[in-house]
């Protein structure tokens, strides 16, 4: 049995050798050689995408641990639960759609791009979250130490890119010419999930460029499912409700 196992682990089939050693130690007499070798077979690819998703998480960076399971719908803040069950599926990533959310502070809108970060890398999807006000000044540095076109890269091969806390930073004209870059690689390519505190009929005046502003929002408005989240914040909410159960 050992070198067998050794012979397994050096082929880096880690799964079909746990497998292996486990079926030494069971008996297994009513299962003929195909049943155990499909047993053997399965554990390995579980193993694998176990590993493959862990990998897709650690590279997502999500800001919250969040799931599509653990929406509130109980607080009224505008969710339309049939359009998220929807989203859900993920369709909207193969057909290359994004996502816009927007809504006053707390209300749940980074929470919730997480949760559909998280529902794309269970799904195979990669994903990766970056706020707004931190990546573009990353990107000036970036320009300058030469990292400026592998960063780039890596933000327009993500099958979902979030770009969270749009609006709350003025924009330099060199912000605005990196954003074009970023959504004209992926327009028609990739999906984008955006957050933000300002409606959306403001965002082609915060951009500040009439001219960079419709082709920013071209790539970004006219192809996206809309969630406008509204009332009190979450976070207060919270609060509240922890303070009353101290009474």
């Amino acid at each position: 049995m050992n070198p067998t196992l050794d012979k397994l682990e050096a082929m880096r089939l880690h799964g079909m050798a746990k497998a292996f050693a486990e079926q030494m130690q069971s008996d297994l007499s009513d299962l003929d050689f195909n049943e155990r070798l499909a047993l053997m077979v399965d554990r390995e690819m579980l193993e694998r995408e176990n590993r493959r998703l862990k990998t897709r998480l650690r590279k997502a960076k999500l800001r919250q641990n969040a799931a599509m399971e653990d929406i509130d719908y109980k607080e009224p803040r505008g969710l339309d639960k049939a359009m998220l069950l929807k989203l859900a599926d993920c369709n909207w990533i193969k057909e290359h759609h994004n996502i816009l959310i927007v809504g006053p502070t707390g209300t749940g809108k980074s929470y919730l791009a997480c949760a559909l970060g998280h529902k794309a890398c269970l799904q195979g999807f990669s994903s990766h979250y970056v706020r707004v006000p931190r990546i573009l000044p990353e990107l000036i540095i970036a320009r300058g130490d030469g990292s400026f076109t592998r960063r780039i890269n890596e933000l327009a091969k993500t099958d979902v890119l979030i770009l969270d806390d749009w609006g709350l930073i003025t924009l330099a004209a060199e912000h605005r010419r990196d954003l074009l870059e970023i959504l004209d690689d992926r327009h028609g390519m990739k999906s984008t999930i955006v957050t933000s505190q300002l409606p959306i009929k403001l965002w082609h005046e915060i951009i500040n460029d009439s001219t960079l502003a419709d082709a920013i929002l071209d790539r970004l408005v006219h192809n996206a499912y809309r969630i406008e989240l509204k009332g009190e914040s979450m976070r207060k909410i919270k609060s509240r409700l922890t303070k009353e159960g101290y009474k």
